[in-house]
């Protein structure tokens, strides 16, 4: 049996350790082909892993003696705390004793510690965020969500067909189509970057580009990638969330309004059940950082444990795919 083995940062995020702990150990129990590394300070993890039942032999305990703070200057946490669990949890990717790296701290260390610790692929021009987005007819692929705030057209271009790539080989996309954002579906709108972009997409021979695409279609599944800068990515995502959490719970109020509206709920409820959680982001997993020499995945600040061990089962379908590997033979 393959074992994919996952450093995972025990101390960043806003539940942790609790939550991230947690989330390893049912990531464990679920699977038996995965090890996981929890990186941080003993004491505080050791005493969240004494709450469970778990195959001892496939969690490991790695001291790190310092944290880096949600707020902190990334270029700095990543240069002075060497010993912090998202250093070491990187220098385990980047010495190959761990196949991918998983947090939920500081979103700007883990880029700047990405392409610093860990390191970019040659030829990669930037590294994004790509979160998997669910949608009416199953998942999209948004890039860069967070990472690039000033991309230029040549790094979109690149964006797109690493978008590609990973919709195709993760997600099993064939020939996957890859839309620009833009604010109309004609081809003279948008802003300069997206009037710069677009002719360069419609280049290339190696993508399935369909044009612009309008956040409002988004939801629809009108595209499989979905490529834009970060600052328009992370809103998009972000109220993307939001709408959803908001929408769930304004459901969930009607349906127990009245007498008659909870007995239709109790009816429509194994229905309804399946499809909210298929609306839920935390069923996919985290936002790989693509690009890298190894696998980092950023899951949310405020991660659950459910985030965290489905991010954690998502690394071992990027190491079976070897997406690395083929992004490294592709990409020029």
């Amino acid at each position: 049996m393959d074992t994919t083995k996952v450093a995972v940062d025990a101390m960043g995020g806003d539940n942790a350790p609790a939550a991230i702990v947690e989330g390893c150990v049912d990531a464990v129990k679920e699977r038996e082909d995965i090890k996981v590394f929890l990186v941080g300070k003993p004491d505080k993890i050791n005493a969240e892993l004494t709450k469970y039942e778990f195959p001892k032999e496939q969690i490991e305990v790695v001291e790190a003696t310092e944290e880096i703070e949600m707020a902190e200057p990334p270029v700095n946490a990543i240069k002075k705390k060497k010993d912090s669990s998202m250093v070491v949890g990187m220098k385990l990717v980047h010495d190959k004793k761990a196949d991918a790296f998983v947090t939920a701290g500081n979103s700007g260390a883990v880029l700047v510690g990405g392409q610093t610790v860990v390191g970019r692929i040659r030829g990669i021009k930037r590294a994004p965020f790509a979160p998997l987005i669910p949608t009416k007819t199953g998942v999209s692929l948004l890039l860069d969500c967070g990472a690039n705030v000033d991309a230029r057209p040549d790094q979109l271009v690149q964006f797109a067909r690493l978008g590609a790539l990973y919709m195709e080989k993760v997600v099993g996309v064939e020939n996957p189509r890859v839309g620009i954002v833009n604010i109309g579906a004609e081809e003279e709108k948008g802003n300069a970057l997206v009037k710069e972009t677009f002719p360069m997409l419609k280049e290339c021979n190696d993508i399935n580009f369909i044009g612009s695409v309008e956040s409002r279609d988004i939801p629809e599944g009108v595209c499989d990638v979905i490529v834009c800068e970060a600052f328009v990515g992370n809103v998009i995502l972000k109220l993307y969330e939001g709408l959803a959490s908001t929408l769930i719970s304004v459901i969930k109020d009607g349906l127990m309004s009245t007498a008659k509206s909870k007995i239709g709920a109790l009816l429509a409820k194994p229905a309804l059940k399946k499809t909210l959680k298929s609306f839920d982001a935390s069923e996919y997993g985290g936002a790989p950082l693509l690009g890298l020499e190894g696998l980092v995945v950023k899951t949310h600040g405020s991660a659950t444990n459910k985030e965290v061990k489905n991010s954690i089962i998502q690394c071992s379908l990027f190491k079976e795919q070897d997406i690395t590997g083929k992004v490294r033979e592709s990409i020029v």
